[in-house]
C-alpha cells in the first residue's frame, strides 16, 4: 500500500510539475512576443514550414470530410424528407468543430512533431546550452518564433479548411443528392452566425498555443540522444492531441451551454 502510495504520489508530482511548466513557458512565449529583437525572417520561415507546407493535407482532409459529412446526413436525412438541412449540418459541423479540431490535429501531427524533434535534438547535441552561454535567451530565440507562426497560421488554415469542407460538400450535394447550387448556397449563409464562425476561430488560437508549448517543452526538456529525441516528439503529438480535444470539449461547452 506504501508503495503504491509513493508512486501514486511521484505520478502526481510529475503532472504538477509538467503542467507548471507548460503554463510558465506558455507566459514567457506570450510575453517575449512583444519583447525585442523581433525575428520576423525566422517567423517568416516558420510560418512557411507550419502553414505553407501543411495546405496539401489540410486540403484533402478537409475537402474529404465534407465529402463524408453529406453521404452520412443525406442518409439520414433523404429518409425524412430533409435534404435541405444538409447545407445546415455541412457548414455548421465544418465552422464550429471538424475544421478547427482537424486542422489542429494535422498540424499537432505534422508541425508540432517536427518542431518538438529539431528542438529536442538542439538540446541533446547541447546547441541550446550553446545559446545560453552566449547569453542569448533560447526561448525568444528558439520559442517565440514558432509561437507566433502557429497563432497566425492555425486560424488561417482553420479558415481556408472550413471553405473547403463546405465546397467538398457542395460538390457531393449538386452532382449526386441533386439539390440546387442556389439552395446549398443559400442554407449554408442562412444557418451560419459571426458566433460558429469565431468561436471556431477562437478555439484554433488556443490549439496553436497547445501545441506550441508542448511540441516546445518537450523538445526543450528531451534527454538520453536520439532515443530521447524520439520518445520526446512522440510525446508531443499524443498530449497535443488529448489537449486539443479536451480544449474542444471545454470551450465548446462554454460558447453553447453556459
Amino acid at each position: 500500500m506504501k508503495a503504491y502510495l509513493n508512486r501514486l504520489g511521484k505520478k502526481f508530482l510529475d503532472a504538477l510539475y509538467y503542467t507548471g511548466g507548460i503554463v510558465l513557458l506558455g507566459t514567457k512565449a506570450t510575453l517575449g512576443v512583444f519583447r525585442p529583437p523581433f525575428k520576423r525572417r525566422q517567423v517568416f520561415a516558420q510560418m512557411s514550414k507550419i502553414g505553407v507546407d501543411s495546405l496539401f493535407i489540410v486540403t484533402l482532409i478537409s475537402l474529404f470530410t465534407g465529402i463524408v459529412l453529406v453521404f452520412q446526413s443525406a442518409y439520414q436525412l433523404q429518409k425524412l424528407g430533409a435534404e435541405r438541412f444538409i447545407a445546415h449540418l455541412v457548414s455548421i459541423a465544418m465552422c464550429r468543430e471538424m475544421g478547427p479540431v482537424f486542422t489542429a490535429l494535422i498540424i499537432a501531427g505534422r508541425a508540432g512533431a517536427s518542431i518538438s524533434a529539431e528542438l529536442g535534438t538542439m538540446k541533446v547535441t547541447e546547441q541550446v546550452d550553446a545559446l545560453q552561454t552566449m547569453a542569448s535567451d533560447p526561448i525568444h530565440y528558439l520559442v517565440v518564433p514558432r509561437f507566433l507562426a502557429l497563432m497566425t497560421m492555425v486560424p488561417i488554415l482553420t479558415i481556408y479548411a472550413n471553405f473547403i469542407g463546405i465546397v467538398g460538400g457542395y460538390i457531393v450535394a449538386i452532382w449526386k443528392l441533386g439539390i440546387t447550387s442556389s439552395m446549398f448556397i443559400n442554407s449554408t449563409f442562412e444557418v451560419l452566425t459571426l458566433k460558429d464562425i469565431f468561436s471556431g476561430l477562437f478555439k484554433s488560437l488556443i490549439f496553436a498555443a497547445v501545441i506550441c508549448t508542448v511540441s516546445c517543452f518537450e523538445g526543450l526538456n528531451a534527454r538520453g540522444g536520439a532515443e530521447g529525441v524520439g520518445k520526446a516528439t512522440t510525446l508531443a503529438v499524443v498530449i497535443s492531441f488529448v489537449l486539443i480535444i479536451a480544449a474542444d470539449c471545454l470551450f465548446t461547452a462554454f460558447f453553447y451551454f453556459v
